[in-house]
């Protein structure tokens, strides 16, 4: 059976010491997309002793268009097993109270985790892609609302660990800019595999050193990629490395072929500049960056100020890309 989980030890012992001593800090997990922050959160859930609880929510895919239906995706239905169970996808609630606590649901947490804690155990938690509800704004922005919680629920009170991931980085590029989280949040990186544990990840499941060695080349090590590779055992690992590069070039022409004018222009010269750099320094976000960030080309990293292709495969096929389009010009 593919091992869907490897070699994140590093990471999961940075989270484990994190949680090991009392709630001061958010924590933002980031990385490119597709690089397996998820897939992290969960087994660093699992492997928690029962001393936590751990509410793990995740956004993507969740239709959200005002305060209420984000606090709505926060609670759950309390389930009689509630007792022997130490990891929620939600924040479980007896039913029939959920319009009560909307009337003042940080409130409502506040007590709840602060039971939690007394009963002595310690809660975690884990709201995974939270730019989903970077832009909803109601009398002020949800977002304030939310991280001043989450500042109350750490650094002042110390009740509960917050977790806070997210693969859009102009969102991470707002929240670290923010003078309200100096001090008071810190930053953890999820990238992709290195070549080394690439090669191991592959051949370990049951690929040769060659192909493993053709599939870096192409894919690089983004976790997403490889797994639906070896997914793929009936077809060549050339010939699906080959077909990756065809439809990641395609939709990125497809993204350029909006642009016009200037725009364009302003847009090619940035992604010139990966025929020759694997990543850039950046000051200013530029309208070309914001855009080549939007359209998951380009992954900023605001704190190293870094901005590079999402993935080796999205280098190679930023350089195609290119290619074909001065020949269509």
């Amino acid at each position: 059976m593919m091992a869907m989980f490897f070699d994140r030890e590093k990471e999961l012992e940075e989270l484990t010491d994190l949680v090991s001593s009392k709630p001061s800090m958010i924590t933002f997990t980031y990385g490119p997309i597709n690089s397996g922050k998820t897939t992290l959160l969960i087994e660093f859930s699992k492997r928690l002793p029962r001393e936590y609880i751990v509410f793990n929510i995740n956004l993507r895919g969740r239709f959200i268009r005002e305060e209420k239906d984000f606090i709505k995706v926060l609670f759950m239905k309390k389930e009689e097993s509630e007792s022997i169970k130490n990891s929620y996808k939600g924040i479980p609630i007896p039913e029939g109270i959920l319009n009560e606590i909307l009337e003042n649901p940080f409130l409502f947490l506040e007590e709840y985790f602060e039971e939690i804690n007394n009963s002595g155990r310690i809660p975690v938690l884990i709201l995974d892609e939270l730019q989903v509800i970077g832009d909803l704004r109601i009398d002020d922005l949800l977002i304030y609302k939310l991280f001043n919680f989450f500042v109350r629920l750490t650094k002042e009170l110390h009740l509960a660990h917050v977790f806070v991931a997210t693969s859009d980085s102009l969102f991470l590029e707002r929240v670290h800019g923010e003078a309200m989280l100096h001090g008071r949040s810190r930053f953890m990186l999820v990238d992709d595999f290195d070549e080394r544990t690439t090669l191991e990840f592959l051949t370990s499941n049951g690929l040769s050193e060659e192909e493993a060695k053709i599939a870096w080349h192409y894919l690089g090590g983004k976790p997403s990629y490889l797994v639906d590779l070896l997914q793929r055992s009936r077809i060549r690992v050339e010939d699906y490395c080959k077909e990756a590069l065809k439809w990641r070039t395609s939709q990125i022409l497809d993204s350029l072929y909006t642009l016009k004018g200037r725009k364009l222009r302003k847009v090619i010269e940035l992604l010139s500049k990966f025929r020759e750099n694997d990543e850039i320094t950046y000051g200013p976000l530029s309208e070309e960056i914001v855009w080549s960030v939007r359209n998951n080309i380009l992954f900023a990293d605001p704190r190293e100020r870094k901005l590079r292709p999402q993935g080796r495969l999205e280098k190679h096929a930023i350089e195609l890309a290119l290619e074909k389009l001065r020949n269509n010009f």
